[in-house]
């Protein structure tokens, strides 16, 4: 009872879904794995080629490769909105109530994120193609990737917010904006944990990318090997790993205990051991030397992989979970809506049924005949366009014929009104039916 006082329960639309449920779930978590990598790649790469831009000030080999990682960004951005499509229309569809009250509750910061996008994308494309256009002007060519990576790491904090709190209803009476939505306990730290995710998955890439054998790293760079370049990136991927870690710990005890189970622990548990195992490897390949430098690679890329997979889906476990209590209350507010609205048209029905049967006396079908043709200058006792109808009775009380002459033909009688048209379109019957029912208004 506690949560139908304290939490909105909206009535909801009782259409059938297109799919069956368990497949559009599936459809959401996979999805959403394959969009999510690539949205990895694409704020991860943007970190990291302004991070490579601002060392290349001092060592011109840092430039080169940030001139390479930012070759990437374009491409994974155009992958990570196709790949967007499916995860969005899929939980548009599971959790409409939901998702589009958050969108509502969040305003203006939802509304902002296709003109941020495009912005951000516009700042990329111009930071690629004018890398040699602003040569000797680096620091300007930095900005723009900064500004690029601003844009970038606020807009995931949107979505996040927003996917965050369609899970708790309760919240909705009091959040008041983004911002407010923002203050939830564990927005913060699932945040962070995306960042490391981002540089994790990034700097793997960055060592795949880098080591493929058609790749000419002696052709692009002067001093740095491909060992090195490597090595950089499980650099890179450590440092992503430990923060996922860290902030994945504090993400487990922050989320709200309704929508935790033995289950969901369990599965974010995995999820952690295989963080922890792609960690070992990662860092063993960092402190190791250069011959060794592809011996845990494939480890580390499928402990990463498989994490994703138990990470989705715990989320929609979890998301499940907290659902699940408040979709019933609608389900139930759904129902009884349902049950009044058949019950008030049967009863609406039998009413007309019953007065259909019940014969109609003049000033019955008078009524009509003055609602089309008289209701809007006439009201029954107060003066509108013209005097109220109780005047017109109390004049015509006993001339019902000299009544319906000046429906007919009226003239003008008073100062303070226009005078009343002429109705020479009605019928002798409907001008009997009309004037019955003026003399007879009660």
């Amino acid at each position: 009872m506690l949560l139908q006082i304290n939490t909105p329960v909206p009535k909801d639309l009782p259409l059938d879904l297109p799919l069956p449920e368990w497949l559009l779930v599936s459809l959401l978590v996979i999805s959403f794995l394959l969009h999510i990598i690539f949205i990895n790649l694409m704020v991860g790469g943007s970190i990291i080629t302004l991070w490579a831009q601002i060392k290349g000030l001092k060592n011109k080999e840092y430039d080169v490769f940030a001139h390479e990682i930012a070759k990437t960004i374009t491409v994974n951005k155009s992958i990570a909105v196709v790949m967007g499509v499916a995860p969005l229309l899929s939980i548009n569809t599971l959790y409409t109530i939901y998702f589009y009250s958050a969108n509502a509750l969040t305003g203006f910061a939802w509304i902002m994120i296709i003109p941020l996008v495009t912005i951000a994308f516009l700042l990329t494309y111009l930071h690629k193609y004018t890398w040699s256009t602003f040569e000797h002007n680096r620091k300007l060519h930095i900005g723009i990737m900064g500004l690029a990576v601003a844009i970038f790491l606020f807009i995931p904090l949107i979505f996040l917010t927003n996917v965050n709190l369609m899970m708790f209803p309760e919240k909705w009476g009091t959040v008041k904006g983004f911002l407010s939505a923002l203050m939830l306990p564990n927005v913060f730290p699932r945040y962070f944990e995306f960042l490391g995710a981002c540089l994790a998955i990034t700097g793997i890439f960055i060592v795949w990318y880098n080591g493929r054998k058609s790749y000419p790293i002696e052709e692009i760079y002067t001093n740095f090997t491909r060992n090195t370049i490597k090595k950089i990136g499980y650099s890179i991927a450590t440092v992503g790993l430990s923060l996922q870690i860290i902030f994945g710990v504090i993400v487990l005890f922050t989320l709200p205990s309704k929508g935790i189970s033995y289950a969901v622990i369990a599965v974010m548990a995995g999820a952690g051991l295989l963080l922890a195992y792609a960690l070992w490897y990662s860092y063993k390949t960092v402190v190791s030397e250069g011959k060794f430098i592809d011996l845990h690679f494939k480890k580390i890329t499928i402990a990463v992989l498989c994490f994703l997979f138990f990470y989705g889906g715990s989320r929609q476990m979890y998301r499940h979970n907290s659902l699940e209590k408040h979709q019933e209350l609608v389900a139930a507010h759904t129902a009884e809506f349902q049950k009044l609205s058949k019950e008030a048209r049967e009863q609406s029905l039998v009413l007309q049924q019953q007065e259909a049967a019940t014969p109609k006396t003049d000033a019955d079908l008078g009524k009509g005949v003055f609602n089309q043709y008289c209701a809007a200058c006439h009201k029954k006792d107060v003066k509108l366009v013209g005097p109220p109808v109780t005047e017109m009775a109390s004049i015509y009380q006993s001339n019902k014929a000299d009544l319906q002459k000046w429906i007919k033909a009226p003239s003008k009688k008073r100062a303070d009104a226009p005078q009343m048209p002429g109705f020479p379109q009605l019928s002798q019957t409907e001008l009997e039916q009309l004037s019955e029912y003026i003399l007879n208004i009660n």
